[in-house]
């Protein structure tokens, strides 16, 4: 699937908000891993499965 313009530049800026809001994440490095590794190999689909059941970022500052 071939993404162009200004839809695959969503489409990338989501997917970095994503791999941000996981790295933040409590999970384990495990799992923040495959879902890192979700979000790159299947962009859209692992974007709305991350979004849907994916780690929480943490919520505040101590």
């Amino acid at each position: 699937m071939e993404y162009a313009g200004f839809g695959g530049l969503i489409v990338l800026a989501l997917n970095i908000w994503a791999i941000v809001s996981i790295i933040g994440s409590g999970a384990s490095t495990g799992s923040k891993v495959l879902w890192i590794l979700l979000v790159l190999v299947l962009p859209i689909i692992g974007f709305i499965i991350w979004l849907i059941t994916g780690p929480r970022g943490q919520k505040g500052f101590a």
